[in-house]
């Protein structure tokens, strides 16, 4: 059994997203895994669906939307992919001298459609497979590949990053309303387009978004 569904069947076996598995030097075998994600809208329906009807003598009142609480792989969580999957690859015959079971990291790679609807509306790294050509470019080099840039639907329904290449300001300098913005630049692409898609590993101290 090839190494990607030894692994795949085993972490979502237990529950888990399968995110990377890489072989690096040295014999490590490097697992990342992820908490299972859902929509807002659908998550929001398994959690009235498993509440059943209630009964009350009030009128009924507007529904707040629910919004998920997302979840994040704990050590604990680690340790138990890891046992099972050493169980496992001793079965397979798997040939690895260590093995390294992790959550994704700040810049976590983007490989399903559904990776890129979780994270819609954040900051993206993107590697074209073959550069964006001449008919594209505008005011983009004709043979750039990467891009950095929000993560947005287009309305096509395929997918695009949007950017400015406006320098950052400085802490404390004053921006003065007179200055002319800097353009907005919009790339589209599909999945098939992309050598390699990665959140930003920028830091946000509030915490990560849903």
């Amino acid at each position: 059994m090839a190494l990607q569904r030894v692994v795949e069947e085993v972490v979502r076996g237990l529950g888990y997203d399968l995110v990377e598995v890489e072989r690096s030097a040295g014999g490590l075998l490097r697992v990342t895994i992820d908490m299972p994600w859902a929509p807002p809208q659908a998550a929001a329906g398994q959690v009235a669906a498993s509440s059943g009807p209630v009964e009350s003598a009030e009128p009924a009142g507007p529904i707040e939307p629910v919004e998920p609480v997302e979840r994040f792989v704990t050590v604990e969580d680690c340790e138990r992919v890891t046992r099972q999957l050493q169980f496992a690859l001793e079965v397979e015959g798997v040939d690895y001298k260590r093995l390294e079971v992790s959550s994704p990291g700040i810049d976590r790679p983007l490989r399903h459609e559904q990776d890129f609807v979780r994270f819609t509306g954040a900051v993206i790294d993107i590697t074209l497979k073959a550069p964006i050509g001449g008919a594209a470019a505008g005011q983009v080099h004709a043979l750039r590949k990467k891009f950095r840039g929000t993560l947005e639907r287009s309305d096509a329904g395929g997918w695009q990053i949007v950017w400015s290449d406006a320098p950052a300001p400085k802490p404390g300098q004053r921006v003065s309303k007179k200055r002319a913005p800097a353009p907005v630049q919009v790339l589209g692409f599909t999945l098939d387009e992309l050598r390699e898609a990665r959140l930003a590993p920028i830091v946000d101290f509030k915490g990560r978004g849903a």
